[in-house]
């Protein structure tokens, strides 16, 4: 009987499933968005499209488990060299002046770096502005994104308070439009800003919420010492200890940044079953700490990798995370054999994946989504090449991607972006981007 013709073969690459197993020259094959064989060697396939990747890696899509795209787009480079609470005083002035067409291409910006950088699928943290251009970039560049709807009252945030409550009220009409778009590609969670933006009344209230509609909740949770002096002069506590007490703490959360944990912290997360999202270069850029990864490792917590935004980062690159996560964690912890490549790698895929509650994702493996990004490795800035995991992790960059698959859907082909054009998204969104400003500050 004659194979069954698939959708997609990869051929003559290396794949690297992040999964444990050992890297390993193989031909993937996709069939309705998933993969359907993985066989060792090189083979003849009948496809409708067949990729040759020899002399790459083939591995699974980034996931990047905590970023903000279209505000902090916005923010890129134009307050540098500060501390965190005058960044957030700067980024709500423009936020008070965001409209839907300049977050519109902000997000398509975003949408083309993250695809050109191999990253599949996002947890988005809508820091109190509005979700419905997002959705609009995310129809025409296909990457799986969960979308966390911001809320706050307190803090620089305050001005969002009756809009943040009215949702919750009616979450069905603060989301219409947004959900359920492209089957479960996009889905929707819910976002409270921080400790120190949102008061105990709304924190309540959104684990009902989150409880009854079986939403996740993505959130900043011990992001720095300035929130940890906070919930000390207000509580008495740390932050986790406090979020514990009012029976907020789930297995649905993914707590992002938390540089400043106690042991306590760390074994109330893993008892919750709390995933944690791990920022470093945003940690380290804006002096927020350095997060202890080898007590959450230890303490048995979920961590995956992530970029932040833009603002706080620049780029959306997870090879630089993956390489500045290894390097601080090692020097963290005067141990070189902490955090191997392997190891970064699978935070950056599988970790994170867990991370943000998509548990599907994240491998190369027989059954999975076929979310996959190919690396070309002949670089000379990787060569030689003796082992694939440490050129990916330490050689590697962004643009050493050639293809981003999502669903067996192809959305970076050979570098370039299917279906849009990248010079005009970079113009119209500088042009929006810069009036933006001119108008705020």
């Amino acid at each position: 009987m004659p194979e069954q013709q698939v959708d997609l073969a990869i051929v003559g690459g290396t794949v690297v499933s992040c999964d444990g197993a050992d890297p390993r020259l193989a031909t993937v094959t996709v069939r309705d968005g998933v993969v359907v064989d993985i066989v060792d060697g090189g083979r003849t396939v009948d496809a409708r499209r067949t990729i040759d990747a020899s002399g790459s890696a083939v591995l699974p899509g980034f996931v990047d488990s905590h970023t903000h795209i279209a505000s902090n787009m916005l923010l890129r480079g134009l307050l540098e060299d500060t501390e965190l609470f005058a960044w957030l005083d700067t980024m709500w002035r423009l936020k008070q002046n965001f409209d839907h067409e300049t977050l519109y291409w902000a997000s398509m910006c975003g949408l083309v770096e993250m695809a050109k950088s191999g990253i599949t699928c996002f947890n988005e943290h809508f820091d109190a502005y509005a979700v419905t251009p997002q959705v609009r970039a995310l129809e025409e560049i296909h990457l799986r994104a969960t979308l966390g709807y911001g809320f706050a009252d307190g803090g620089v945030y305050a001005d969002v308070a009756d809009w943040s409550w009215a949702a919750l009220a009616d979450f069905d009409a603060a989301s219409s439009g947004a959900a359920d778009i492209d089957g479960d590609r996009v889905r929707l969670a819910l976002s409270p800003h921080a400790p120190y933006s949102c008061s105990e009344p709304m924190w309540r209230e959104i684990r009902e919420l989150a409880n009854d509609r079986q939403l996740p909740v993505h959130a900043h949770i011990a992001e720095g010492l300035r929130e940890s002096a906070f919930m000390q002069e207000t509580h008495g506590k740390t932050t986790v200890q406090w979020l514990n007490d009012i029976g907020f703490l789930a297995s649905d959360i993914t707590a992002a940044h938390c540089t400043q944990l106690t042991p306590s912290d760390m074994r109330l997360l893993a008892e919750h079953d709390v995933k944690v999202a791990h920022c470093p270069i945003c940690n380290a850029k804006l002096v927020s700490g350095t997060m202890d990864l080898r007590g959450l490792v230890d303490a048995g917590v979920t961590v995956g990798l992530a970029t932040d935004g833009p603002a706080s980062h620049n780029t959306l690159d997870t090879f630089q995370e993956m390489k500045f996560a290894a390097i601080t964690h090692k020097q963290a912890t005067g141990d070189p054999t902490f955090l191997t490549t392997r190891e970064v790698l699978g935070m950056a895929t599988e970790g994170s994946a867990k991370a943000m509650h998509r548990p599907e994702l994240g491998t190369v493996s027989v059954g999975a989504p076929a979310d996959l990004t190919i690396v070309d490795l002949s670089g000379v800035h990787v060569a030689p090449v003796y082992d694939i995991e440490a050129a990916l992790v330490y050689g590697s960059r962004a643009d050493d991607v050639t293809h981003t698959i999502v669903g067996g859907r192809i959305v970076l082909d050979n570098r370039e972006v299917v279906g849009v054009d990248e010079e005009e998204i970079v113009a119209r969104f500088s042009e929006h981007a810069i009036a933006l400003r001119d108008r705020s500050l």
